[in-house]
């Protein structure tokens, strides 16, 4: 499990996350949802030990993530970031051999397991065909989908994502989100920012919102995705219902035009 305590982080003498403690569930996707700048993204970062915190700390199957190498962490833990940079000049599929690095020796390549893996996960996001192209000629989307790809051949049981779809179109979107659900049926834990609440109503588990840096909901999507807590969060009035088992959030126009 990953489990933070107490865990605060201040940008100079602003404070992003106030005492935020939580363990996120095995076997299940996490939504963090609020509004830009409450701090979901720096919740990843912080428990990735890639920003400083304040207080507090993040544990890992039990240990400090701080005490581990980078290498350790990256063989438990795969991080695809809001924004994310190579060299343009880079083939597609040497930006994907990248991801068996925590499995590497120096002195040896990527193994007959490790190009499995990279195969199925370009097939995943509907690029095997395109290993040989440089980065630089890859469309915004098909960019995403590469670092999603890159993210999925690491091959570790936690994944942590920062807006994953917002590049795409609504295809891959429910490609990936589909894909990251079965994933997570199979024994992976999945923490991903989502802005599109009816994606997380749909696919999430459970769901974390957050404003100024405080946890205002945690639990299962559906009875923490409420408009009494969508209103405390966005301040907006939504309509929440089942329509065909699947949980819908329905912004309300008149708040909208207000």
């Amino acid at each position: 499990m990953l489990e933070i305590s107490k865990m605060s982080v201040s940008y100079g003498q602003r404070t992003v996350l106030s005492s935020i403690s939580c363990t996120f569930p095995d076997n299940a996707i996490t939504a963090l949802i609020g509004p830009n700048g409450c701090g979901k993204s720096t919740l990843l970062k912080a428990a990735l030990g890639l920003v400083p915190k304040s207080h507090g700390s993040a544990r890992y199957q039990g240990e400090n993530i701080d005490s581990l190498s980078r290498k350790d962490i990256a063989a438990r833990i795969a991080y695809l970031p809001q924004e994310s940079y190579c060299p343009e000049y880079m083939l597609l599929g040497d930006l994907i051999e990248m991801a068996s690095f925590a499995r590497q020796s120096m002195l040896r390549g990527p193994s007959k397991h490790d190009r499995c893996l990279f195969h199925s996960a370009l097939k995943t996001v509907g690029l095997e065909s395109e290993a040989h192209r440089r980065l630089s000629t890859l469309s915004g989307g098909q960019k995403q989908r590469a670092w999603i790809a890159l993210v999925l051949a690491q091959d570790a049981h936690c994944i942590l994502l920062d807006e994953p779809v917002n590049h795409l179109d609504v295809h891959f979107q429910y490609s990936i989100l589909t894909l990251l659900k079965t994933l997570s049926r199979h024994g992976k834990m999945i923490i991903t920012v989502l802005h599109d609440l009816n994606l997380a109503a749909s696919f999430a588990d459970h769901v974390m919102l957050l404003k100024e840096g405080v946890i205002l909901g945690f639990g299962p999507t559906a009875s923490t995705l409420t408009p009494e807590k969508i209103k405390r969060v966005f301040d907006i009035d939504a309509d929440v219902f089942l329509r065909n088992q699947r949980l819908i959030c329905l912004p309300q126009l008149q708040a909208i035009h207000a």
